[in-house]
């Protein structure tokens, strides 16, 4: 379902995007719409895939994550098999919070979590090493977060102009 976002289905995605446990009746003051008239909207932004989900972000380090890395992976065969291989692998770690296929002198770019360096050598080691067709990898460990955010600018059109 296509929609285009008008200027109150922005606001809702905007407020929503800072803070998810926002009440019906709480946001419908905000944008100034009846609580009724906002829900249908959310629902409608939900079911056309503008909202994903909604999350609680727990905070890494107060249960022993003190570290942040990002890790470069490029394999050595592109075939489709070992790449969908080297796919389902990321999927199961729960340290990888992120994948991406990239270019350039990397295939994937990773953000993983961990609680130290030990576990950092153990996670390389152990679990990401050991997968077939893994050729290189490069390991940047994050000194400080400067910035670290979900919230994206909701744009006043969404088909690119």
């Amino acid at each position: 379902m296509d929609i285009l976002l008008d200027e109150i289905d922005r606001e809702i995605l905007t407020v929503l995007q800072a803070n998810g446990r926002i009440s019906n009746v709480e946001l419908s003051q905000y944008i100034n719409l009846s609580p009724p008239a906002t829900l249908t909207r959310v629902r409608r932004l939900e079911n056309a895939g503008f909202i994903d989900g909604y999350v609680a972000l727990v905070n890494r380090s107060k249960i022993g994550y003190d570290m942040i890395c990002f890790v470069s992976v490029t394999l050595s065969i592109h075939q489709v098999e070992q790449v969908q291989h080297f796919r389902e692998a990321m999927q199961a770690l729960p340290q990888v919070l992120e994948c991406h296929h990239v270019t350039g002198d990397y295939d994937y770019f990773l953000k993983i979590v961990i609680k130290n360096r030990d576990d950092l050598e153990q996670f390389l080691m152990t679990k990401l090493t050991p997968i077939k067709g893994v050729a290189r990898i490069h390991t940047s460990l994050v000194l400080r977060e400067i910035k670290q955010t979900t919230v994206m600018d909701i744009p006043s059109s969404t088909d690119g102009d």
